[in-house]
């Protein structure tokens, strides 16, 4: 029977939920999903409880507040002007409480996201925070097979 170590090739079932019980990302009733361990694709703690665990598994962790997405960091909320989103972006956008806007990285080759927090005169104010940063998460997981 093969055990998850550094660099497994996974096919699992999993489930992520909130604080609030409610499902995330659930693949138990979909095609299970497919990963290498140690590339990044799932959180480096959601990692760490597989390692060790023989294939046919199913069992779930509580990932403690913070452990799985960071804690809250009160430097990634940030003010922006309205008028450079207007010449970045749509000059005619609107921007409400909680609506999420795309930014292009420096380099251009990919994006991240904010979370409008506030909206001020001519600024926003966004959270960059990833939006389960210092929540508590529950991971549920059935290994299929592993490689």
């Amino acid at each position: 029977m093969n055990h998850v170590q550094q660099g497994s090739f996974l096919t699992l079932h999993y489930r992520l939920a909130g604080p609030d019980g409610a499902d995330l990302i659930n693949t138990f009733a979909e095609k299970p999903a497919t990963l290498s361990l140690g590339t990044g694709e799932l959180a480096p703690a959601m990692e760490a409880r597989l390692l060790g665990l023989a294939e046919g598994t199913r069992t779930t962790f509580q990932l403690e507040a913070g452990e799985a997405f960071g804690e809250r960091n009160p430097e990634m909320l940030q003010r922006v002007k309205v008028a450079l989103l207007h010449e970045l972006g749509d000059p005619d956008a609107r921007y409400d409480v909680g609506d999420v806007v795309e930014f292009p990285t420096p380099d251009g080759q990919a994006s991240y996201a904010g979370v409008v927090r506030e909206v001020g005169s001519d600024w926003l104010l966004f959270d960059f925070n990833h939006p389960l940063a210092g929540q508590p998460v529950t991971f549920e997981v059935q290994l299929i097979g592993v490689l």
